[in-house]
C-alpha cells in the first residue's frame, strides 16, 4: 500500500470538505448579506483568485494568483499567438478566468458564521462603484457600513442561458452586530481563503496540461500530445466561468 497517495488523497478530501462549508452561494430568490473587513489583508476584502475551468471535468487553481508561472497559461498565451483562429478560441476556453471572493455572513444565518462568496465581474465591478462612491464609501465599516441585497435567478427562471445575479446595496447605515461578542467573533473568526484551495506545482500542472490534450495517452507517454485542433470540442464545455464554478461548488 502506497501510504504517501493514501495520506494525499485524505489531505484532498478534507480540503473540499473545508472548501464546501466555507463558501456561500446565493439561493434563487433574494437574501440580503454584510460583506466584512477581511482579518488577513484588511486593507482589501476582496480576494481575486485566477482558474482554469473544465480540464479534465476539473477545476485548478491558477499559480498567477500568486504571481507564480503556469504551464497551462503559457501554452494558452501560445495558441493565442499562432494566427490560427480554433486555436485562438481554444486559448480564451484554456486561459484563467479570475473569480473574486469576499468574507460575508447571511443576515438570519449569523450563527454559521463568515464565509466566502464568490462572483464574478459584473458584481465585483458594482460592489467597487459603491464604494468609490462618496455618498457610500466603505460599506463594510463594522460600524457604520451597509448591508447588500442579492437577488438570484436561475437560467430556468430567466430563460437565458445563464442564472444571472444582481446587488442592491442598501441605503441605511448599520452595524455588523448589536452584540459586541458576535461582532469580534464574527471579524477575528475567518478563514484564511488560500487554506481552501490547492494549488498545483508547475511539474503537475504540466501533467494536467498533457492529459487533457491527448487523454489516451499513458503516464508513461506524457510527452506526446494530440493536434491541437483534436481538442477543440473538448475546450468548447467549458462556456461560462460562473456555470463552470457553480458545477466545482456542488461537487
Amino acid at each position: 500500500m502506497d501510504i504517501n497517495s493514501i495520506r494525499k488523497r485524505l489531505n484532498q478530501l478534507q480540503t473540499t470538505n473545508n472548501r464546501t462549508s466555507n463558501l456561500w452561494k446565493p439561493q434563487p430568490g433574494k437574501q440580503v448579506i454584510r460583506v466584512l473587513p477581511y482579518k488577513h489583508n484588511k486593507d482589501n476584502p476582496f480576494i481575486e483568485l485566477f482558474f482554469h475551468f473544465g480540464l479534465n471535468n476539473k477545476t485548478y487553481l491558477s499559480p498567477i494568483t500568486y504571481g507564480r508561472p503556469d504551464p497551462i497559461e503559457e501554452f494558452a498565451q501560445k495558441l493565442k499567438t499562432s494566427g490560427n483562429r480554433e486555436e485562438y478560441q481554444m486559448a480564451r476556453k484554456l486561459e484563467s478566468k479570475m473569480r473574486t471572493f469576499a468574507p460575508v455572513i447571511v443576515r438570519g444565518e449569523e450563527t454559521q458564521g463568515v464565509r466566502f462568496w464568490g462572483f464574478g465581474k459584473t458584481v465585483y465591478q458594482e460592489l467597487l462603484s459603491v464604494i468609490a462612491d462618496p455618498d457610500y464609501g466603505d460599506i463594510t465599516d463594522p460600524v457604520s457600513g451597509r448591508d447588500v441585497s442579492v437577488e438570484f435567478i436561475t437560467a430556468e427562471e430567466s430563460g437565458a442561458s445563464f442564472p444571472k445575479t444582481s446587488i442592491r446595496v442598501k441605503p441605511n447605515q448599520t452595524p455588523i452586530s448589536e452584540d459586541k461578542a458576535q461582532l469580534e467573533n464574527l471579524l477575528d473568526n475567518q478563514k484564511d481563503i488560500n487554506e481552501l484551495y490547492q494549488e498545483l506545482s508547475y511539474e503537475e500542472l504540466t501533467g494536467v496540461l498533457n492529459q487533457w490534450l491527448n487523454p489516451e495517452a499513458s503516464e508513461d507517454d506524457t510527452e506526446e500530445t494530440a493536434p491541437v485542433s483534436s481538442v477543440a470540442a473538448e475546450s468548447a464545455k467549458v462556456e461560462d466561468a460562473s456555470a463552470a464554478f457553480d458545477e466545482l461548488f456542488n461537487k
